[in-house]
């Protein structure tokens, strides 16, 4: 039985040819390879919905790029069990999402939306209040004004046993990948490259939101290495913030899935983080822990971050743990967030490893600071906040002229 297709096979749009032969794949547990588009006039892929990759299934990037055109507001890739009000999103498993050579995922040049779920949608002649983010929906009727789960990149949701390897994500109108309740998998390979701008019609817009990796609630035993490039927003965020029930797949939300009835599934743990290289272009941080509302965040190794911010682009941490926003939930209770070992970190940020909220029974190991104007470690919310911390090996290095 055939079990690797071509998306070259199949009829259609580009978007329909892919997703086409991710259904056949879907059917047999096969593979999807993409190789280099043919379409007369241009070499990469044009893309104007999400492609849906089942269970069960490998797609292959194989030295091609695939951008997301002006008519799409959807997603790059999303796991197939979940789309526009959906309800519920059943268990997948089996997802491997693998480039070969140089596989390249890249936004539209005049995207509908970019931004989450609480940025407000504006175009240079059209504005609204808020936080604004570049949407050329925005002002549109029937459409969403603000941003929502469809500006993510890669989005997984509640799928165990995958993979998200060697591909480089450009200009994503939101998180480049976010991960959600998703378990028994790695991240590992990838570059980012976002600035918060784009220039449509020789025009500065703003662009936010734009993370590369987030973890989000529920998500557990992940290995995340060798990540590099600069982001719009936090290179690395593993942001878990309790969750009301509701219906999945709504559209004004920037997760598509709600909460849990038991607070302990939307728990973040056992994660594994090596070998990170980069910055945050917006002054933001490299990577970024943000438990509340009840949520746990647990057993995480973060070993090996070099911050590699311009001298003008330095960034707010390299490192932060927890925050005291009150819409967050404010500084978590001692106990929920904890288990920590972060080691072996290279820093010229305003903050090395800043402390924002709660942390108990973690260990704090090699920080060389660059930053002469402040400590290796920085504790915002006080050390009543903290419980049971071993800090050793952190110096202040003089930076060489």
């Amino acid at each position: 039985m055939k079990n690797c297709f071509d998306p070259k096979e199949f009829s259609g749009s580009d978007i329909e040819k892919i997703n086409a032969a991710l259904d056949a794949a879907g059917k047999c547990g096969g593979t999807v390879r993409i190789t280099q588009n043919d379409s007369p006039g241009r070499s990469h892929w044009l893309i104007d919905s999400a492609m849906l990759i089942p269970g069960h299934v490998t797609l292959i990037i194989d030295n091609c790029r695939i951008k997301l055109s002006n008519r799409c507001r959807d997603n790059m890739i999303r796991s197939a069990n979940c789309g526009l009000n959906c309800g519920s999103v059943p268990p997948l498993e089996g997802i491997r999402i693998i480039g070969e050579g140089n596989a390249i995922l890249e936004g539209a040049d005049i995207p509908r939306a970019t931004g989450d779920g609480a940025k407000p949608l504006y175009t240079p002649d059209f504005k609204s209040e808020g936080p604004l983010s570049f949407g050329s929906d925005a002002g549109v009727p029937g459409e969403n004004p603000k941003g929502d789960w469809r500006n993510i990149g890669i989005l997984l949701a509640n799928v165990s046993h995958f993979a998200i390897e060697n591909i480089t994500i450009r200009n994503s109108h939101c998180w480049a990948v976010s991960l959600e309740y998703c378990q028994h998998g790695r991240v590992r390979d990838m570059a980012f490259y976002s600035d918060g701008t784009m220039h449509i019609n020789s025009t500065e817009v703003t662009t936010r939101n734009q993370d590369g990796l987030d973890l989000r609630n529920g998500c557990r035993d992940i290995l995340i290495e060798n990540i590099t490039g600069a982001t719009g927003d936090d290179l690395i965020a593993l942001t878990a913030i309790g969750l009301e029930l509701r219906p999945a797949g709504l559209m004004e939300r920037t997760m598509i899935m709600g909460g849990c009835e038991n607070k302990r599934d939307e728990d973040v743990c056992s994660i594994i983080i090596r070998n990170v290289k980069g910055y945050s272009y917006a002054r933001h941080q490299i990577v970024r822990f943000l438990n509340s509302k009840g949520v746990r965040m647990y057993n995480i190794l973060l070993d090996g971050v070099i911050d590699t911010s311009l001298p003008d682009r330095r960034n707010n941490a390299t490192v932060k743990v927890g925050d005291s926003v009150k819409a967050w939930g404010g500084v978590t209770p001692l106990g929920d967030t904890y288990g920590f070992q972060i080691r072996n970190i290279q820093s010229y940020s305003k903050a090395a490893l800043l402390i924002a909220g709660s942390l108990q029974d973690s260990i704090i190991d090699g920080i060389l600071n660059f930053n002469p104007e402040t400590d290796p470690v920085t504790f915002r919310s006080g050390k009543e906040n903290i419980k049971n911390l071993v800090i050793s090996n952190t110096i202040n290095v003089p930076l060489k002229e």
